[in-house]
């Protein structure tokens, strides 16, 4: 079993910058393919970005592609999001999420293949 704990949310204005940063316990972090989801208010989850287990390759949402980057650092058992440019529209609940390497380390946007979900991070961004 892996726990998820987001961290780094809050209350910006358009335009700054954030880091999220998602730290993983209970299991070998290096082996989960990791990705960031948002929710906002009646809205489904949708994909921000993902990356592989190696950190060599990484995917992104178009919503966020050129805004956002997804990072990790296996030794600190940690994936982060660094968003930049923030915009009204980027408002929701962020959660990371892990994909065990039996299931192929999965990095994509299907929220079905993954087996570990965090309790999500508020990101609100004022106009």
């Amino acid at each position: 079993q892996v726990l998820l704990v987001e961290s780094g949310g809050g209350l910006v204005q358009a335009g700054v910058s954030l880091r999220l940063s998602c730290a993983a316990s209970g299991g070998a972090f290096s082996i989960y393919g990791m990705a960031w989801f948002r929710q906002a208010p009646g809205k489904e989850r949708e994909f921000v970005a993902g990356i592989s287990r190696s950190g060599i390759n990484t995917v992104y949402a178009d919503s966020v592609k050129g805004r956002f980057t997804i990072s990790r650092d296996n030794d600190k058992n940690t994936v982060y999001l660094q968003t930049n440019t923030l915009r009204p529209e980027d408002t929701a609940v962020y959660y990371c999420t892990a994909c065990s390497l039996g299931r192929g380390g999965y990095y994509g946007g299907d929220p079905s293949k993954y087996d570990f979900w965090g309790q999500g991070t508020q990101v609100t961004v004022s106009s």
